[in-house]
Formats: C-alpha cells, structure tokens, sequence
C-alpha cells in the first residue's frame, strides 16, 4: 500500500469501527455473551489453523533475531489456545457493566439524579507479539459496548489476522457488527501514525509493549492514551517475615515468567534477617538460572554476585537477572520505590500487621500486596475476566483494566416538571 492507501484504509475502518459501537451500545447482555461463549468454542475448533498461522510468525521472528523473552510472547501452543478461549467465557460469565446505575440522589428541589455506566466507544490497542491480547481485547470490548481496532506488532501478523477472522465470524453469524472487532492489515508504521491522529473517531488509545512503544504513541496520538511504560516491580522482605513464604514468593515472583511486567526486577530486604536469608534464596535463585546484582552491604554477604548499579535499580530486565538491596527499615523501602519504581506493583512479605498496613497505605503503585506474587498482578488473576492492559498513570484508571475500566459515566435525572429559576 502506499501512503495514501493507508490512510484511507484507516479512516475506512475508524468510520466502520464508530458506527460499529454505536449498534453495540445497544446490545443485550444475553446477546453478548452467547457471541463471546461461541468465539471461544471457535477458537478452540480452529486450534490447527491458529497453530499454524503462528509457526509463520515464529519462524520470521526467530530468523529475525527476536529475543527469546519475544518469543515466548509470540508463541501460540494448544494450552495457550485453550487460556484464550477460557479467558472469553471468564469475560462473558462477568457481570456487565453497560447500564449500570453506580449512584442515585434526590436534589430539594426533587431532582432524581444518577449516574448510568456507557462504554466509551472506540479503542484502539497497539500491541508487541502477545497475539493472545487480540482474543482478549476483543472480548473486554465486546463485552463492554465498545468497538476496538487492533494493530498488532508486524512479527504477529498473521496470527493476529486469523484471530479477528474467527471472531469477526461469529458475530456476523449472530447479526452483530463485524466492524466491532477490526484488526490493522498492514504491517506499515504510516498505520499506526494515521490511526493516532483520528480523534474524530477514536476515543481512547492503548498501548501495550515496551517503554520505547508507548513513548512513541503517547508523543504522536491526539487521542488520551493509557499509559504503562514499563513494570519496575518490588518485594520488601521484612526484618518479620516467614521465610520459607519470602523465599518461595521470591522464586516464584522473578522465575515463573521473567520476560513480564509484572516479575519482580528488585529486592529489598531488611537488615535485620539479611544474613540469614539472602544465602537462601540466593542459592536457590542461582539454581533456576538468576544473575544477582547487589549494593554493597549485600555483596558482603553474597560475595560472588554483581555489583549493583545506579542504573540497575530502574531497570526493567524482563530476564533472568535481579537487583538486591538491603534496607535499613520498611521507611527506607517505602523511599526506594518511590523514587526507582514504576507505579506498577510492590509487594511486603511480613508478617506484621502493621508494617503490612503501612506498606499498603503509602505505597503509591497501582497495585499493592501483602505476602503474595508480584505475578498475581494480572487481570485474569485478579478476577477481572481478562485484561485490556495495566494502566501506571491514574486518569482514568489505575493498574489492571477490566469491563468497568472501559466504560465511563453518563448523568441520568428524573424530574416531574422542575424549571430553574
């Protein structure tokens, strides 16, 4: 295509993509969730064709040189195909959020005032690899009223394409507006550019991705955009901390998937028990294949390990490697991730009620935890279905983003004659 085919093409699917969530605002519930249980069972009847579709994008991408973190992103296998579809009847059993009267009050003057949720319209979601996001995107918009436009990274095209195919399907199949979901069919970055300038059409902007990504989108749109730049996540293992929990909760938070935005990047943890702990999970995160980097109170104790960086404690790794830092109480921690962290998510493992509480209430990311995972910051883990994105900035919402995060409200007054005066 050339530049000016691009930009028509994009209008082109802006335009079908507003009228589309204009039929949609006003689809039942019932509807919705009968078209979201059917896209899921296609998904899973179309597990050969998604396999294959993929291995074209993975076999580019490997030969491209993409980074393994990359790869596992891209990746579609069975189990992963099967979480998909999972994820669309986990957002279809949700309640919804469409209609929903948050508040009700009646004015002197017998004004009955509420306020009613809407979806805010169009989305537009500009994502890296992940083709699993195209599933869940489409299923958190449908679900709450909203049309979505998808542009996927160039190393997922064809995935993503045979994705939105299915989907689009069904609800063509169900008398529902294909344009509801739309994925961007070329891989040109003009796409994205022409997308970012049609606020006419578009109301909000998401994008998922590296912090090099979002910059770019959020210096380019002239439509709000969600931001997350990136997931500098902390533990504070406290001077009263179980720990055989702090051990296998660290582990947990940096191995189980590192190239995440919700792994752990780095540790803090309280003079009082460093000696005894850091030889533990030191050891045991060197047998899993973690490079340790540390200040220098925690190389006196680990004393074959990195020295740590200024640089290091605002990195974002999404690898196998972890900054360590020994504090001298839960005021120095508290300090530490205010000014290195990301506003994504920090967790204490304590077992002070207190300090527990204080972490919790000062703590100013978006998600806060208590004895658990930095993994467990994820919209399917927190109940919210699936994830649309984590948002690091707080209009207008504030980490993992669910059904109510996509709608807005609208006032709604009953009155019985009243004039102003």
């Amino acid at each position: 295509m050339d530049i000016m085919d691009i930009k028509n093409t994009i209008k082109q699917i802006a335009q079908n993509a507003q009228a589309a969530s204009r039929q949609l605002g006003r689809v039942s519930s019932t509807a919705k969730n009968d078209a979201l249980s059917q896209m899921a069972d296609e998904l899973l009847r179309n597990t050969d064709l998604l396999v294959r579709e993929n291995a074209k994008d993975v076999t580019a991408a490997k030969e491209s040189g993409i980074s393994k973190s990359m790869i596992d992103r891209l990746t579609l296998t069975e189990g992963t195909i099967k979480s998909m579809a999972q994820g669309l009847r986990e957002v279809a059993a949700l309640p919804d959020p469409v209609g929903k009267v948050t508040s009700m009050w009646r004015r002197p003057n017998g004004l009955l005032v509420g306020r009613m949720r809407i979806p805010l319209g169009v989305i537009g979601i500009i994502y890296e690899s992940r083709p699993n996001v195209t599933a869940d995107a489409a299923a958190l918009c449908l679900k709450s009223g909203n049309a979505v436009i998808l542009r996927g990274g160039s190393e997922a095209i064809n995935s993503n394409l045979a994705i939105a195919s299915i989907l689009q399907g069904v609800l063509q199949k169900n008398s529902l507006p294909a344009a509801a979901i739309q994925v961007i069919p070329t891989i040109s970055r003009e796409a994205v550019n022409e997308m970012l300038q049609l606020e006419q059409y578009i109301d909000l902007i998401i994008p998922r991705g590296g912090e090099e990504l979002i910059r770019a989108v959020v210096a380019q749109s002239k439509i709000p955009v969600i931001k997350h730049y990136k997931g500098v996540c902390h533990i504070f293992v406290d001077a009263h901390a179980d720990i055989n929990m702090a051990t296998d909760i660290c582990l947990n938070a940096k191995v189980q998937r590192p190239g995440v935005c919700n792994a752990m990047e780095t540790l803090l943890v309280h003079k009082e028990i460093a000696a005894g702990f850091l030889p533990l999970i030191a050891e045991r995160m060197k047998n899993a294949g973690v490079v340790l980097k540390g200040c220098d109170q925690t190389r006196r104790i680990l004393k074959d390990i990195e020295k740590a960086t200024e640089e290091d404690w605002y990195a974002e790794y999404l690898d196998l490697i972890l900054a360590v830092r020994i504090v001298d109480n839960i005021d120095e921690a508290i300090v530490h991730i205010e000014k290195y962290g990301s506003l994504h998510t920090e967790s204490i493992i304590t077992t002070d009620y207190t300090n527990a509480q204080r972490f919790l209430n000062e703590v100013n990311s978006s998600t806060v935890m208590v004895n658990a995972s930095t993994r467990f910051s994820d919209g399917f883990e927190l109940g919210l279905g699936a994830e649309i994105g984590i948002s690091t900035t707080k209009l207008h919402a504030f980490g993992p983003m669910g059904l109510e995060e996509l709608t807005t409200t609208k006032f709604i007054i009953y009155g019985n004659g009243q004039v102003r005066t």
